[in-house]
């Protein structure tokens, strides 16, 4: 008891010390969102870079760990075990993209294509709904009396970061070890690795299931922060994933996976503020771009992102 006394007085602190210095809502939202996304961009990574395997089963999995996790919620699941199951729901959904590609010998994009259109279906049998609200139900947010809109967006944000330093501090130690080392032989030359004696179907079906648990366990928590779910929250979850991977390395020229994953929350971070600066734009909203252009913002940032190397090559390459 006096453990948990002593926990919400230093989040009280926290939060006080945190209000004056952010005391705009809006930057506050885009940055907890960023850190909720930089769990998928943590997913994403594993999938697109360190496995070699393009996987749009995040667009599936991403609504599954919210569409579990409320269910959970609302037959009164420890909102932490809810967030937990969540997790591992998005877990199986890797293993199961792995497997049609392992068993079954189907393209690995396909497999994936068909995986996310399975679970459209299987989410809403989940959730008996297109969408359903937890307000007023208990969530991992509700660590403190909340006095004022502010606080809870604060209280918000610290929770999330504290998610993500956790993640990312056991992603990097699981990569250090000689397992997590066999999953990223795997991805660079599964050859090589079978030669080695890796089990290379093993390792393939294990990242998945890592890639997806993170991209379920991003969508665990942005619900329980939203409010509740809605079926079409995975549309573009890989895009967005994807574009804070590249924007990561496009700032930060990095290998060492250390050094990789905090690039790619930062990436994570740097896109959603690109995305409130554009759609608080007077300038857009002044030509008609609003909330529902988001996906089209986030392409176009993804191309000029990948663009601006190129064009910047060539120009010096002209030059020399």
């Amino acid at each position: 008891m006096c453990d948990f006394i002593n926990y919400n007085k230093q989040m009280d602190s926290l939060i006080h010390f945190l209000s004056a210095f952010l005391t705009n809502i809006t930057w506050i939202g885009a940055l907890e969102l960023g850190l909720i996304y930089a769990l998928v961009a943590l997913g994403v990574l594993i999938s697109y870079k360190i496995l070699d395997f393009p996987d749009l089963t995040a667009d599936g999995s991403f609504p599954l760990g919210g569409a579990v996790c409320v269910i959970s919620i609302l037959n009164q699941v420890d909102p932490w075990l809810a967030t937990l199951y969540g997790t591992l729901a998005g877990a199986v959904a890797g293993m199961v993209t792995a497997s049609l590609h392992i068993g079954f010998k189907i393209e690995k994009l396909l497999a994936s294509i068909l995986m996310m259109i399975a679970l459209y279906s299987i989410n809403l049998r989940i959730m008996g709904m297109p969408n359903i609200a937890i307000l007023g139900e208990t969530t991992i947010y509700d660590v403190m009396p909340i006095e004022s809109d502010l606080q809870l967006a604060l209280v918000r944000l610290v929770m999330a970061l504290l998610v993500v330093i956790i993640v990312k501090g056991l992603f990097d130690l699981f990569f250090a070890t000689e397992i997590g080392l066999a999953v990223r032989a795997t991805g660079t030359n599964s050859r090589m690795a079978k030669a080695q004696g890796i089990a290379i179907n093993k390792m393939t079906i294990l990242g998945m299931a890592i890639s997806n648990a993170l991209i379920a366990l991003g969508g665990a928590l942005y619900v329980q922060s939203n409010g509740g779910v809605d079926i079409s929250i995975g549309v573009g979850t890989i895009v967005i994933g994807l574009a804070a991977v590249i924007i990561g390395e496009a700032i930060f020229s990095v290998k060492r996976i250390i050094w990789l994953t905090f690039a790619v929350i930062i990436g994570s971070i740097l896109y959603r503020f690109f995305i409130a600066l554009a759609l608080n734009n007077e300038t857009l909203n002044g030509i008609g771009f609003g909330p529902q252009d988001l996906n089209l913002i986030t392409a176009l940032l993804v191309v000029i992102v990948l663009a601006v190397p190129r064009i910047k090559h060539k120009l010096l390459g002209k030059r020399g």
